[in-house]
């Protein structure tokens, strides 16, 4: 029994070492040197920090960073409407579970395939442009997640408030969000890391021109294109630092 247990312990963590701690390791040693993928070993130029003050003092890294913090912020206005739509659908509704469907469809178009949508079909200025600026948030799976946590909720809470007469809003507060603040929580961290990690729809669209470039956009840029592969170490790993703030 314990070599079976040992087993089915040892396989998962050799592979998750494998192909992710060890290339995680090697990152941030690249970060620290000038070199190219093809630069040998003993060529690799040593550049101690100088990497790391590039991200912050390169204009494009700086703004592409402040891109990706419009992003998150974006990100959490999406968060908000998730939930506040999920309070709704999660009481009696009149056709909704046709609402939660049309909301979670989104969520499963790959971003690619929404990218080459907006490149090919919708042109700039015009009618489909204007309504899709009101219409593209996706909270889908944000909106699901919260749906789940709230239908968990004990029905007899809100029926006790309100004999006590306690409105939605009180419920809300006072009810739903002290019982799915865990969801919460994680619905926060999954927007941000998902936001500063935007990649698809700005690379499709534009190939990160005009100023739309995101960090991740630009890391690849600077990466397979431009092959300083130690200027983008150091940018995944100031943004690895940004995540675990």
């Amino acid at each position: 029994q314990t070599i079976v247990i040992l087993s089915f312990m040892i396989i998962p963590l050799l592979l998750l070492f494998v192909f992710t701690y060890l290339p995680f390791g090697e990152m941030v040693k690249f970060s620290f040197y000038k070199m190219k993928y093809a630069t040998p070993v003993d060529k690799r130029q040593f550049v101690g920090f100088r990497n790391y003050i590039d991200v912050f003092k390169k204009d494009e890294c700086f703004s592409a960073l402040k891109l990706s913090l419009y992003y998150m912020a974006g990100a959490m206005v999406q968060l908000v409407l998730a939930l506040y739509l999920a309070t709704i659908l999660s009481f009696k509704t009149k056709f909704g579970n046709m609402f939660k469907g049309f909301m979670f469809f989104p969520y499963l178009i790959s971003g690619i395939a929404i990218g080459f949508i907006f490149k090919f079909f919708y042109t700039r200025g015009f009618v489909f442009d204007t309504v899709l600026q009101w219409c593209g948030f996706n909270y889908g799976n944000n909106m699901v997640l919260f749906i789940g946590a709230i239908m968990s909720v004990d029905s007899e809470m809100y029926e006790a408030a309100e004999l006590d007469g306690a409105n939605k809003f009180q419920q809300f507060i006072h009810i739903i969000l002290p019982s799915i603040k865990t969801i919460v929580t994680l619905n926060v961290i999954l927007s941000i890391t998902g936001s500063l990690s935007a990649f698809d729809p700005p690379y499709v669209i534009t190939k990160g021109g005009g100023g739309t470039a995101t960090y991740f956009v630009l890391m690849d840029k600077i990466a397979h294109t431009n092959q300083q592969v130690g200027l983008a170490s150091a940018m995944a790993v100031v943004l690895l630092l940004i995540i675990f703030a």
